[in-house]
């Protein structure tokens, strides 16, 4: 049983990127996502710890704040009871306080760095698997980056029986030079029996838009 962690720590820096926070459930050839908000990536301190650090806040936080690279801000989260849910360290944030705005113009990207938008923009574009090593070099600060927390359900009929893993989308333009698919996504079901999620369902989530949008 996860031991629940109930005190607050203190945190503050500058924001460095800030990307939708989504969870992805898969079953065999079926996948269903959450939106419960936002990662931000804190460059400060964080308890008696300094350097980068994730913090996931909701969308009412981000509503009100309209996070974007380059603010200064500070606020009180508590440790994630369970990593395998989340990317973030940190959630459930509170007092969240902006020290200073962010002050200069975003570049026209990629990787794009303005204000992200409401989580169902994000659930309208769709997304295309993005390579892990690719999201790291190039588009960890990207606002249509995403690295998802995956819960596996592995035998419908034992739902109880299940694996975790993360894996990383983009949201951008179709266009975006700096995008690389990787390789497949393989998902484990019951009795041995394996899922490959072939090309075609990237193309038909993604079919709506043109490819600069």
């Amino acid at each position: 049983m996860l031991q629940v962690k109930t005190d607050k720590a203190a945190w503050s820096g500058r924001l460095v990127a800030v990307q939708a926070r989504i969870r992805l459930i898969r079953s065999f050839d079926e996948r269903w996502h959450d939106y419960p908000g936002y990662v931000l990536r804190v460059d400060g301190t964080c308890g008696d710890e300094t350097g980068e650090f994730l913090i996931a806040v909701g969308k009412s936080a981000h509503e009100k704040h309209r996070f974007r690279a380059g603010m200064e801000l500070s606020g009180l989260s508590v440790p994630v009871n369970d990593p395998r849910l989340e990317t973030a360290a940190y959630y459930k944030t509170s007092r969240i306080k902006i020290e200073k705005s962010a002050e200069d113009t975003p570049p026209e990207g990629p990787p794009f760095i303005r204000v992200p938008p409401d989580l169902w923009t994000y659930r309208e574009r769709g997304h295309r698997r993005l390579n892990p090593r690719t999201y790291e070099l190039k588009c960890l600060t990207c606002i249509w980056g995403c690295r998802m927390p995956v819960e596996l359900i592995i035998d419908n009929w034992k739902p109880w029986i299940k694996k975790y893993r993360s894996e990383t989308f983009c949201y951008g333009p179709k266009s975006c030079s700096l995008y690389r698919a990787g390789a497949t996504r393989k998902v484990p079901g019951r009795k041995g029996m394996s899922y490959e999620e072939a090309d075609w369902i990237d193309e038909e989530a993604t079919s709506h838009r043109e490819p600069d949008d």
